[in-house]
């Protein structure tokens, strides 16, 4: 069996950053749906925990015990995941040379050359003067999760489990967007239903699936949550139902955006970009006071 370099390993972990613990933007069960998809195993089977628990060390496992067609097939899928994320955020190449480097263990393993997604530039284009990339998500990502949205209504569980169902989708719509979102967590007792990187800000998110609207206690929890923080942490309370007239009078804000379900359906249903909707939340929450205008008044059709 062809077995990795130690200078293999290094550039690997450089494009992926397994030594962290994490690799990319992967939660544990998208990471588990990625191999399965892609490579056709279960990257969390005992055989890959041989170095520990975290996704960097199953995934350092697999590249030390695996195939080395196993090992093609992961390494050119998640240079294509990685590809299109950093391309979407129009950022540049850091690692020196990545596509020759990478493609060089590829086709010493017996796969294919890497396909190169860096945007061809004309004959006189230099790179500062290439138009940027647009980044939109992908279409058939946001029909699922319309559909998602819509079957949520109809469901008849117990609400904590509409609830993580709510806090899941909204999840991977931030992650349509390429916003690095990651799920629920607790911090020392404390719950916070996830977060998402945007603008050079983290932005903790409160996620409700209540039928009754929110009031202004439990906006001034989640604004202490958020308070405790370091500057640069923001807040998105995102409640169904919305919230009380009373609420939003009694409540000032401070680093907090609000939205409802209306909101999300809108996003959805128009394909409205979600860091478009939170910059104009945003404007209009520090003009006008007001950390709650809905998504149809901010993007009027």
């Amino acid at each position: 069996m062809e077995q990795l370099r130690p200078v293999e390993m290094k550039l690997i972990d450089e494009l992926f950053g397994m030594s962290s613990g994490y690799v990319l933007d992967f939660t544990n069960s998208t990471f588990a749906d990625f191999f399965r998809r892609e490579v056709g195993i279960d990257i969390y089977d005992d055989a890959y925990a041989i170095h520990g628990g975290s996704k960097g060390k199953h995934f350092r496992a697999f590249l030390t015990i695996g195939q080395p067609r196993a090992i093609v097939k992961a390494l050119t899928a998640l240079w294509e995941y990685r590809e299109t994320d950093r391309l979407g955020r129009a950022q540049t190449e850091k690692v020196v040379n990545a596509h020759r480097r990478l493609t060089a263990i590829i086709e010493r393993l017996g796969g294919a050359a890497l396909a190169n997604y860096e945007p061809a530039l004309g004959e006189f284009e230099t790179k500062s003067q290439a138009t940027p990339r647009t980044f939109r998500a992908d279409e058939t990502v946001l029909r699922g999760l319309e559909a998602r949205f819509l079957a949520l209504q109809e469901m008849s569980d117990e609400p904590h489990t509409r609830g993580r169902h709510f806090e899941r989708l909204l999840t991977d719509l931030f992650n349509a967007w390429c916003m690095d979102a990651r799920g629920g967590f607790t911090v020392v007792g404390e719950q916070i239903d996830g977060s998402f990187q945007l603008g050079g800000d983290t932005y903790l998110l409160e996620a409700k699936w209540h039928r009754v609207k929110t009031d202004a206690n439990t906006l001034h929890g989640f604004q202490g949550k958020v308070s405790e923080r370091p500057e640069w942490t923001r807040g998105l309370f995102v409640s169904f139902a919305g919230f009380t007239d009373v609420g939003l009078q009694a409540f000032t804000a401070r680093k907090i955006i609000l939205a409802d379900g209306m909101d999300i359906f809108d996003a959805l249903a128009r394909r409205i970009s979600i860091p478009d909707i939170i910059a104009a939340k945003i404007r209009h929450a520090s003009e006008y006071r007001n950390p709650f205008e809905r998504v149809r008044s901010l993007f009027p059709l």
